[in-house]
């Protein structure tokens, strides 16, 4: 493909542009998706009426959030060893998840009538949520950008987790534990299921936290595979589809603050939260393998810090100093020191994890 074509010019969208080209595209996207959903399921709110009224009411709740997290002082320490650029944020308030989460599983649990599987995934995404603020709230009490310890942090994630997988084990049918594969097959793995289902929770939880790294960028990629998750277990599981859909909702609520140049930030109250919350719905759904799928962009950023330091440390010399395959990891600084300005960054993932979706509902569903 000509290299024009990735231009900075080509996608030299301003952070408002690309909040309502992400917006229109996501409401169509709920509107198509209902007129095939509401075939398969009655009863229940379709997957547009979530999505538009949590992101109507996470908007809202911003503009008294925002303000408030100014007024404590909730603004965010930038590392010195990240871009450059990023020096310019610091001070930007962040924990902007405490105010657009709890709006989603609110809405969520309401339209489903606090149904037992919602109620579930909302209490993982609220402990997830937690161990993200006690992180954010050391990080502002001392001062710098590091806050509860990572044993302490992932003790914290792998707790809960195993929380989730004890109740699931004990509450959901035996069929649970088989994942549905493209093309019609299935994969039982029995008892094996549980320690992959905690291993997702907190794999995905700690990728969603790092993409957070670029205003409006876990903020919209979110948004998109929560949607497209959503779609893929709406057939079978409606009550799953409207938690989905309202958190995506909310995210989109979140864009009016976080897009470039962000007012806000989700911090890791908001990142963990998220990654927790696919990864629930992953587990109860059967649908690990089309997770997979719509996240896959999460992952990547997780593998590349994963390969950029092995690498730096199988390459060291004689002078402690090792070399680098990226020119920063995750994978999203690598584009920004590449010349990639954010918003095209942003841009760019929205599109890949938009692609991802479609692929998982053109093979999955």
């Amino acid at each position: 493909m000509d290299a024009k074509f990735f231009s900075t010019k080509t996608i030299d969208l301003s952070g408002t542009k690309l909040l309502w080209i992400l917006t229109s595209s996501l409401s169509l996207a709920a509107i198509a998706l209902d007129a095939i959903a509401e075939r398969q399921f009655l009863g229940l709110a379709s997957l547009g009426l979530p999505l538009l009224l949590s992101a109507v009411f996470s908007a809202a709740l911003g503009l008294w959030g925002v303000p408030l997290l100014l007024s404590l002082k909730a603004g965010q320490f930038i590392r010195e060893e990240g871009p450059q650029a990023h020096l310019k944020k610091a001070g930007t308030p962040t924990m902007g998840g405490i105010f657009f989460i709890p709006v989603a599983l609110v809405l969520a649990l309401a339209l489903t009538g606090f149904s037992s599987s919602v109620l579930a995934v909302s209490g993982l995404t609220l402990g997830y949520a937690l161990i993200g603020w006690l992180d954010d709230w050391q990080v502002l009490r001392r001062r710098s950008n590091h806050g509860i310890s990572p044993r302490v942090k992932l003790a914290l994630q792998v707790g809960f987790a195993i929380l989730f997988c004890l109740w699931a084990a004990g509450t959901q049918p035996a069929a649970l534990t088989t994942i549905e594969l493209p093309l019609g097959f299935f994969l039982p793995l029995g008892v094996l299921f549980w320690p992959l289902a905690g291993f997702v929770l907190v794999a995905e939880s700690n990728a969603t936290n790092l993409t957070d790294g670029v205003d409006g960028l876990m903020a919209g990629t979110g948004a998109i595979a929560l949607l497209g998750l959503g779609a893929l277990i709406a057939p079978a599981h409606p009550d799953l589809m409207v938690f989905c859909a309202s958190l995506s909702g909310a995210c989109l609520g979140f864009l009016a603050h976080n897009r470039n140049p962000a007012k806000v930030f989700m911090g890791d109250t908001g990142s963990l939260a998220l990654g927790g919350a696919l990864a629930a719905v992953g587990i109860l759904s059967g649908s690990l393998f089309a997770l997979l799928v719509v996240t896959l962009l999460f992952f990547a950023e997780t593998v590349s810090v994963i390969l950029q330091v092995g690498y730096y440390k199988a390459t060291k010399g004689p002078d402690g100093v090792g070399k680098r395959l990226f020119r920063m990891a995750p994978l999203h600084h690598h584009f920004e020191l590449s010349g990639w300005s954010e918003v095209r960054v942003v841009a760019t993932f929205y599109g890949v994890t938009a692609i991802l979706a479609l692929a998982a509902l053109a093979t999955l569903s």
